[in-house]
């Protein structure tokens, strides 16, 4: 083992460092950060035998280029439909090869997604805060965003021939409209809103980041709830302001908010819901309590079916091709 050592040729804006995040930090006022698609990113380190919860760069549609000035290492790419190219090819996402001295890694956006994950196998060296390097994007605390022209340092970096090549993207996560539990606001709204809120369409706006994101639609008008307390807030909350407009918080949402909240997405929906792009449409549907708590057990076993499955190493070619049956008959002469 050794290490890979990049230059970042570019990087776009919140092109950042992520690991599984810093939970138990927001009676502090941290938030837990960590990456926006939890699938995708589980899914990178799994492809590449890593231990769960490892740091990996999070790539937002901004993109980012890497060049390799020194050493190797296998890597995983995941999350949206993101174009690849790896030295000259061009390759699809949720994949996994392995770049070497002199070669280039690029990845950007293409027709689909808000965020990809390249994770390596080894160590990405970067700052820490509060044990953990994933970004905070607001204060830049923890590992920190990409800039162009910084260096990127991978430790223990490791070749793993037996996992080069594409693998299968999850196929359980539930389409359509985005399961939500009502409340703990919805009673502050006024008659119709939480009608409209189930019913209408909204779309995904420009004011997007790794905070919350901001909806187009329908005003969701208010009944006097603008004095309630501050309180404790989740990720996948959905905080409606005092213009009526909703917006879902996400990974690095604030930690008490007093913006009434008129329903919570569902954990298991909220991957999904980071991959949208501003200008896609989507709708919302309330399920009980404890629909919420069978969906996210179900999804949790399937998600942990899935990594089992795409961790296991598929052997070297040679090993692959000896697998394979590639005699179907033969000729005498």
């Amino acid at each position: 083992m050794s290490d890979a050592t990049f230059t970042i040729s570019f990087a776009g804006p919140l092109v950042t460092l992520q690991d599984a995040g810093r939970p138990g930090n927001m009676r502090y006022g941290v938030s837990a950060s960590g990456p926006m698609d939890r699938l995708a990113f589980d899914a990178a380190h799994a492809a590449l035998g890593n231990q769960p919860g490892q740091t990996a760069l999070e790539v937002s549609l901004g993109g980012l280029s890497l060049l390799c000035k020194d050493g190797a290492v296998t890597v995983a790419i995941t999350g949206g439909d993101f174009l690849v190219e790896h030295n000259g090819q061009k390759l699809t996402s949720w994949a996994v090869l392995t770049v070497k001295t002199g070669e280039r890694l690029t990845i950007r956006a293409g027709p689909s997604g808000s965020w990809a994950y390249l994770a390596f196998a080894g160590q990405v060296t970067s700052d820490m805060w509060l044990g953990s390097q994933s970004t905070h994007s607001t204060s830049g605390f923890g590992g920190g965003a990409l800039q162009t022209g910084q260096s990127l340092k991978i430790a223990d970096a490791k070749i793993r021939d037996d996992r080069l090549g594409s693998f299968p993207k999850p196929d359980f996560a539930k389409t359509g409209a985005f399961d939500v539990v009502l409340g703990p606001q919805d009673q502050h709204f006024a008659d119709g809103a939480v009608d409209q809120f189930l019913t209408e369409t909204f779309t995904v706006t420009d004011a997007y980041d790794r905070m919350g994101m901001r909806l187009a639609g329908p005003v969701l008008d208010l009944d006097g709830a603008l004095s309630i307390p501050s309180e404790p807030i989740l990720r996948g909350a959905v905080q409606v302001s005092g213009d009526g407009v909703p917006t879902v918080l996400l990974a690095d949402h604030q930690t008490t908010g007093g913006y009434p909240k008129i329903a919570t997405v569902i954990s298991c929906d909220t991957d999904r819901l980071t991959q949208l792009r501003a200008g896609e449409t989507l709708r919302f549907n309330a399920v009980s309590h404890q629909h919420a708590v069978d969906r996210a057990r179900a999804f949790q076993t399937s998600k942990a079916a899935y990594l089992d499955q795409i961790s296991v190493a598929r052997g070297s070619l040679e090993q692959r091709l000896m697998r394979e049956n590639l005699i179907h008959g033969c000729i005498y002469d």
